[in-house]
């Protein structure tokens, strides 16, 4: 079972910034931003009633399973679909983590 989840958030240009506080708020220790550009259909934005717009950026997140779902809301709240920032925000498991420092505790064991 994985450990960790991947958050990805979508959201328009210059606001990863917004994404990045509310994740933090909510848990998460850092992220990774991607800029990009979208390619919405005009019948998506009538279907879903919000404006398309084409200079996009995604948030990037590894946050430890257990608090997944907290920060999720946490930028949904701050950056979401209802906000400027018309962001959608899902995720993915990691399955298989490598480099980051765990609590010697939390170090799954090899006996």
């Amino acid at each position: 079972m994985a450990n960790f989840e991947t958050l990805f958030a979508v959201v328009n240009a210059g606001f990863t910034e917004t994404v990045m506080v509310a994740a933090r708020e909510a848990g998460a220790n850092g992220g990774t931003i991607i800029h990009g550009r979208g390619a919405g259909s005009i019948l998506a934005q009538k279907k879903y009633g919000i404006a398309i717009t084409p200079e996009k950026e995604i948030a990037i997140i590894l946050v430890k399973k257990s608090i997944a779902d907290k920060v999720m809301n946490a930028i949904y709240k701050a950056a979401g679909v209802g906000t400027p920032a018309a962001g959608i925000i899902f995720s993915l498991p990691a399955e298989r983590v490598v480099g980051l420092k765990y609590d010697a505790e939390e170090e799954p064991s090899n006996n």
